[in-house]
């Protein structure tokens, strides 16, 4: 049976998954959902014993129906290989009384790799089986690893290319050398002289701008993107909750049906959203725990059914998850609203026009199934040192956010379930943030000597993702004001004069 997509803000607009894909934002503004979740036999006695590439394939043929198996083998294939620097892919490690789901063990050494390895084999598949003979432009604002992700899995891909939007000022050292030394013919760097959500805010306008898409139609062009908003994303991530589940059944951690509790830093909402799929289709899970840092609007939407972006935007050491504006959300505000596409279409109106918007009472019942906290700065480098003190663990700060979110749950609930804590990064994208926190004392050194000091305080060694930085040519240098964005993607793809 032929699983569809439809968009949040109108049902009737339906695609099949490749199609979605291939759209990566709907054509109303909205986001593609499943029509139903599919029934997924998920049993973690078998499942404990397969490998990465086994559950992906298991999940993914359940959400992407109109991909053959065989195309599925081929992209799972091509995508979780000798790029992961673990055979497992996904490796579960024990930290004190929790479980790590280290998701950077990829190229770029962050989670965003888990799916962007794949969604450029989803997407050129999709685009032989929607016999699309265009260009395909994949257009995405980064708060600093999906960038990346996204350029080294698109990285001389025929028939496509990629323009990546980041806050100038708002990544971390190591961040933006990984991006701006990117290889590929087909790869743009652009800085922006404004935050993340100025860099999103004008992606999605460009997508939403029905003359620029027919101009590029018209040159043989159409945008894609590889944010989370985009359903090939979302599903490939659903897999590693899977895996993790059965993982735990594998250590006896857990009796098959036992629940359990997930923590998940998170600012776009994309992959905490993950985890509400993967407990939709069957994967035990009791509470979905939303870890924010200093920008903490999902902690207020959580807690008071009410999402205010109209508040100061603040750099913090977690960059990644410096957001606020969470596009995923939009996918919770659609079941929240009982799939209601005029409920959420009003909803983001009112969003985009006065920055805010409130749950009704009834809406509020379903936040019932999440809790939500954020950690400030200071918590956030308490909680690096004390793991690294108690336990010998190297936390990178979105993660260390995670930790510290856990405890205050149990704290407040005395909920003492087996918990997972999705670990987003590696410790070595944010070495100055991590020595600084094990140190206890601001560090003067830039931020390529700070990655040998932490691989002496932590040894831990250096990943080939790091370690070849500092001498990489530097490829990219373009920076421009937010306004300026649109005008900079079509001088990029030729069409400057046209628009």
């Amino acid at each position: 049976m032929t699983l569809f997509y439809r968009s949040t803000r109108d049902k009737n607009n339906q695609v099949t998954a490749s199609q979605a894909i291939l759209q990566g934002l709907a054509a109303d503004g909205g986001l593609y959902v499943p029509s139903e979740m599919p029934e997924v036999v998920l049993d973690f006695a078998s499942l404990a014993k397969m490998t990465y590439q086994e559950v992906a394939l298991l999940v993914m043929k359940a959400f992407l129906t109109d991909f053959t198996e065989q195309e599925l083998h081929s992209c799972i294939a091509a995508a979780y290989d000798d790029k992961f620097s673990d055979k497992q892919i996904a490796p579960l490690k024990k930290v004190g009384s929790d479980y790590y789901l280290e998701l950077f063990h990829g190229a770029t050494i962050a989670f965003k790799d888990m799916a962007l390895s794949i969604l450029p084999h989803l997407m050129t598949t999709a685009a032989k089986k929607n016999q699309v003979n265009r260009d395909i432009v994949i257009l995405t604002a980064t708060s600093g690893d999906t960038g990346k992700a996204a350029m080294a899995g698109f990285a001389d891909v025929p028939g496509t290319k990629i323009i990546v939007f980041y806050p100038k000022s708002g990544v971390s050292q190591i961040q933006e050398r990984q991006m701006l030394t990117q290889t590929g013919e087909n790869t743009y760097v652009v800085g922006i002289t404004g935050n993340f959500d100025d860099a999103q805010t004008n992606v999605k306008r460009m997508f939403n701008n029905i003359a620029l898409r027919e101009k590029l139609h018209a040159n043989g062009i159409q945008f894609s993107s590889a944010n989370s908003i985009n359903i090939g994303r979302l599903v490939p991530q659903i897999v590693y909750y899977v895996y993790a589940y059965a993982q735990l059944i594998a250590k006896q951690a857990v009796q098959q049906g036992e629940a359990i509790n997930v923590c998940v830093p998170t600012g776009n909402f994309g992959n905490i959203l993950a985890a509400y799929y993967a407990r939709k289709i069957g994967v035990p899970i009791g509470k979905l725990i939303c870890a924010s840092n200093k920008n903490n609007v999902l902690t207020d939407f959580f807690n008071r059914g009410v999402y205010d972006r109209r508040r100061q935007f603040f750099v913090t050491s977690s960059p990644s998850m410096d957001i606020l504006v969470s596009s995923n959300l939009e996918r919770l505000l659609f079941e929240l609203s009982g799939e209601s596409d005029q409920v959420t279409s009003a909803l983001m109106a009112q969003l985009a026009e006065t920055g805010e918007y409130q749950l009704t009472d009834e809406m509020k019942q379903g936040l019932q199934l999440f809790y939500a906290n954020y950690a400030t700065e200071e918590e956030t480098a308490a909680e690096i040192s004390r793991l690294f003190e108690a336990t010998g663990y190297v936390a990178d700060p979105h993660t260390a956010v995670a930790a510290k979110v856990l405890a205050d749950y149990r704290n407040d609930t005395g909920d003492k379930r087996v918990s997972l804590i999705a670990a987003t990064a590696s410790p070595y994208k944010f070495p100055r943030a991590v020595v600084e926190a094990i140190q206890k004392k601001t560090a003067t050194a830039d931020d390529f000597t700070l990655v040998d000091t932490l691989q002496d305080i932590s040894g831990v060694p250096i990943p080939d993702a790091v370690s070849s930085l500092e001498k990489a040519a530097i490829r990219h240098d373009t920076v421009v004001a937010p306004e300026e964005m649109e005008q900079t993607v079509a001088t990029i793809l030729g069409v400057a004069d046209e628009v």
